[in-house]
């Protein structure tokens, strides 16, 4: 686990806190970085009930089987990566999912991982964030195809990301690589422009 006294966000250089604000007001799209996510990437086999229920228990909440879903409890979600391959996400490092689920695992065939710092995480919000998201990606991002609790790994503008939508307003979460952190909220700032861009706060 990373030292969370020299801890320093992947956007920290824009000044973001200086320019956020409370409310997006009348801007179609509102912005903001959701720094210092826990992520674990956890591999294993879903069809071993061994491996199932010891990472189900130590998380507390049930793996999503269902391709491109999500599943949250409290403050904790997983996201399906692929057949055998999920990420365990949380703002509270205290929550120390990588060494319960390493110590659950003990004996079983898995492998756990933390990732999150080499990710950051942009929260893409408001009435016309669906929008600002088609011209970013090639998925179908209607409600009758992502609806809240999708989640899809695809190109986002010229970075691979993860996106996943985590309500109806729509709002959205993307993960990037850290070194990708910076070029896609410029683009994201520059593509929003029609729309109305506003910087806002988030824990």
């Amino acid at each position: 686990m990373a030292d969370l006294m020299i801890q320093q966000s992947a956007l920290a250089q824009l000044g973001l806190d200086g320019r956020a604000r409370a409310e997006r007001g009348e801007a179609g799209v509102a912005l903001a970085e959701k720094p210092f996510r826990a992520i674990v990437d956890l591999r294993g086999n879903p069809e071993d009930a061994d491996f199932l229920g010891s990472a189900q228990g130590a998380l507390g909440l049930d793996l999503p089987l269902t391709p491109n879903t999500a599943t949250t409890r409290g403050k904790t979600t997983a996201l399906w990566l692929g057949p055998d391959e999920w990420w365990i996400v949380t703002p509270d490092p205290a929550a120390d999912h990588a060494a319960r689920l390493r110590t659950t695992l003990s004996g079983v065939h898995a492998a756990v991982t933390e990732v999150g710092e080499s990710r950051c995480c942009i929260e893409v919000s408001g009435p016309r964030a669906r929008d600002l998201l088609a011209k970013a990606c090639p998925l179908d991002l209607h409600p009758r195809s992502f609806a809240p609790g999708a989640c899809a790994q695809s190109h986002l503008a010229k970075a691979a990301g993860l996106l996943h939508q985590t309500t109806d307003e729509p709002a959205y979460d993307l993960y990037v690589l850290r070194s990708f952190a910076e070029y896609l909220w410029h683009w994201l700032e520059d593509a929003g422009r029609e729309y109305g861009v506003a910087v806002v706060g988030r824990d």
